[in-house]
C-alpha cells in the first residue's frame, strides 16, 4: 500500500501536511469516511428537491440579487451549468501551478465534509484531475473575496464540464480534449453543485497556504543570511544577550536571538577585538525585527489552517439536523486581515536586510568601498542595493491594505465585500521580493566575508559559504551581477537553513 498520499476528510489537516503534499508531489484522496458523508448529504438535498413548494437559495433559485426568482425543477440542472459559465470571468495573470493545485486541494477537502450537497462523482473527477496532473487555467483577477473566490473557482469548475483549458504534463490545451484522452464525460451537474463549487475561499487560503509556506523558509533563511552580515560586518554579540529578551518576552525575538547565537558559535570574527561600542539598528534589533514577523506568521498560520479546515460555501447543508441554511461563510475578511497583516510583517524582513546590505558596501568598517577591489574603475556591488531599493519600494506600495477597501456587487445585495483576493494576489508578490532583496544581501554578505580572510567565521556559516560558492563566486572586478542575483535566488529557494 502506497503512503504517498494525503487523506481528505473531516479530520484536522495540518500546516505539516500540506507543506508535504507539495515537496514530495503526493497524491490526494477521500477517505472512506469522507465518501459515506458525501453520499449521505446528497441523499438528503435529493430529498428536499421533492418538496415543491419551499425555496433553498440557489438550489432552486436564482443567485445574489436574483435570489427571489424560482427555479423550475426542470432547470435544475441548466441553473447550475449557466452559473459555473456566467461566473468564469477572471483575468490577468494565469494562477502559479502550485496554488492551482492548493485550490483543487482545499476544494475537494472542504466538500469531504458532506455540508455541500455535491454528488460523489463530482468529488472523484476533482480527485482524478489533482491525480493526473490536469490542472485548470485559472486567473489571479476576478475575485472580491466575498459570495467566494466566484471567479477563479469557476475557472476551476469549467474543466469538470470539459470547457476552458488546463495544464496537462506541462501543456495548455482544450480541457475538452483531456477528458477524451482520459475517458471523462463531462459531469452533469446536480441541484446545489455549481454554487458548492464556486462558493468558498480556496482561492484565497491556496495563496495564503503558499505564502505561509514561502514565509516560514525565509523567516529561516532571513536569520542565516543576517548572522552572516552580522559578522561580515563585525558586529558586537552583546545585544543577542539572552537576559536582553528574557525581560520583554515576545516569543520571536527570544527566538531569533537564539538562532544568531547558534549561528555564529564558534567564529574566530566575533571572538576578536571590537573598536565600535554599539551597531547600526539593523544588525542590533535583528532579534526585534525578524521576531515580531515570526510572531506576526505564526498569527496568519492559525487563521489559514484554521479557514482550510472548514467550510466556506452556501447554503450549509446538515442532514442529521434536517437544516439547510444559508449565510455568509464564503465571507473571506479573516484571511483579508491576515494576508494583509502578512504582507506588512514579511516586508520588514526586506526592510532590514536591504538596510545591511546598504552598511555593508559603504566602505565601513575595513570593508572596501562597494566590496570591490580598485573601486573607481569598478562599481562592484553599488547597483544590486539600488535593486533592493527600488525592491522594498515597491513593498511599501504593495502593503497598502486591501482589507480596508469594499465595493457593492449584484445590485447591491453584496454589499460589502473582504478583498482578500487582492490582498492574496499582494501578498504572493511582497514574498517573492523579500526572497530577491535578501538573495541580494547574501550576496553582499558573502562578498564582504571574504575581505576578513583569514580569519573564518562559524562551522554553520562557513557552511553556507561554502555551499553558496558551488553556485556564485567571489566577485573579482565588475561583471554581469544579474545573473549572480538570479543564481542567489535560486539557492536561497533549495537550502535548507
Amino acid at each position: 500500500m502506497s503512503y504517498n498520499y494525503l487523506p481528505l476528510d473531516r479530520k484536522w489537516l495540518h500546516f505539516d501536511q500540506v507543506k508535504n503534499l507539495l515537496d514530495y508531489d503526493q497524491l490526494v484522496s477521500i477517505t472512506f469516511d469522507a465518501h459515506e458523508r458525501i453520499l449521505a448529504c446528497r441523499a438528503f438535498l435529493d430529498e428536499k428537491m421533492e418538496e415543491k413548494d419551499r425555496s433553498y437559495y440557489g438550489i432552486n433559485t436564482g443567485f445574489g440579487f436574483l435570489q427571489d426568482v424560482k427555479i423550475d425543477a426542470s432547470q435544475i440542472e441548466q441553473l447550475q451549468y449557466n452559473l459555473v459559465v456566467s461566473h468564469a470571468c477572471g483575468l490577468g495573470e494565469e494562477v502559479p501551478r502550485d496554488i492551482v493545485k492548493l485550490m483543487l486541494m482545499l476544494k475537494i477537502k472542504s466538500l469531504s465534509y458532506g455540508n455541500s450537497g455535491v454528488q460523489i462523482d463530482t468529488v472523484i473527477r476533482l480527485m482524478n484531475m489533482y491525480n493526473n496532473d490536469v490542472l485548470p487555467v485559472i486567473y489571479t483577477q476576478g475575485s472580491l473575496g466575498a459570495s467566494g473566490d466566484l471567479a477563479p473557482l469557476s475557472h476551476l469548475s469549467l474543466a469538470l464540464l470539459g470547457l476552458g483549458e488546463v495544464y496537462h504534463e506541462g501543456v495548455k490545451q482544450p480541457a475538452s480534449a483531456v477528458l477524451e484522452k482520459f475517458g471523462w464525460k463531462p459531469i452533469q451537474l446536480q441541484s446545489k453543485e455549481g454554487l458548492a463549487l464556486i462558493n468558498g475561499t480556496q482561492f484565497m487560503s491556496a495563496y495564503g497556504m503558499y505564502c505561509l509556506k514561502k514565509s516560514e523558509h525565509l523567516l529561516q533563511m532571513a536569520d542565516l543570511i543576517s548572522a552572516l552580515s552580522f559578522d561580515a560586518f563585525d558586529c558586537i554579540t552583546e545585544p543577542l544577550h539572552p537576559n536582553i529578551h528574557s525581560v520583554r518576552r515576545h516569543p520571536g525575538q527570544v527566538e531569533t536571538a537564539q538562532a544568531l547565537l547558534k549561528y555564529l558559535a564558534g567564529s574566530s570574527i566575533v571572538s576578536q577585538t571590537k573598536k565600535q561600542v554599539q551597531d547600526p539598528y539593523s544588525f542590533r534589533c535583528i532579534p526585534q525585527v525578524h521576531g515580531a514577523s515570526k510572531d506576526a506568521f505564526r498569527h496568519v498560520l492559525d487563521v489559514f489552517v484554521r479557514e482550510i479546515n472548514s467550510v466556506t460555501d452556501n447554503p450549509n447543508i446538515f442532514p442529521d439536523d434536517n437544516l439547510i441554511v444559508s449565510g455568509g461563510n464564503f465571507h473571506g475578511q479573516p484571511l483579508a486581515l491576515a494576508l494583509d497583516y502578512l504582507s506588512i510583517a514579511m516586508s520588514e524582513i526586506a526592510n532590514i536586510s536591504e538596510r545591511r546590505t546598504y552598511q555593508l558596501i559603504s566602505g565601513q568598517r575595513g570593508l572596501p568601498l562597494f566590496l570591490v577591489k580598485d573601486a573607481g574603475l569598478n562599481s562592484g556591488f553599488m547597483i544590486p542595493q539600488y535593486t533592493a531599493a527600488g525592491i522594498v519600494s515597491e513593498n511599501k506600495q504593495l502593503c497598502t491594505p486591501a482589507s480596508v477597501d469594499s465595493i457593492s456587487s449584484s445590485n447591491n445585495q453584496e454589499d460589502h465585500v473582504s478583498m482578500g483576493a487582492n490582498a492574496a494576489t499582494k501578498c504572493y508578490r511582497v514574498i517573492r521580493n523579500v526572497e530577491k532583496v535578501l538573495a541580494i544581501e547574501l550576496l553582499s554578505a558573502a562578498q564582504a566575508l571574504e575581505f576578513r580572510r583569514p580569519a573564518t567565521s562559524s562551522p554553520v556559516l562557513e557552511s553556507l559559504m561554502k555551499a553558496f560558492r558551488e553556485t556564485v563566486s567571489f566577485n573579482e572586478s565588475d561583471r554581469l551581477l544579474h545573473t549572480d542575483m538570479m543564481d542567489a535566488i535560486g539557492f536561497i529557494g533549495k537550502y535548507k537553513a
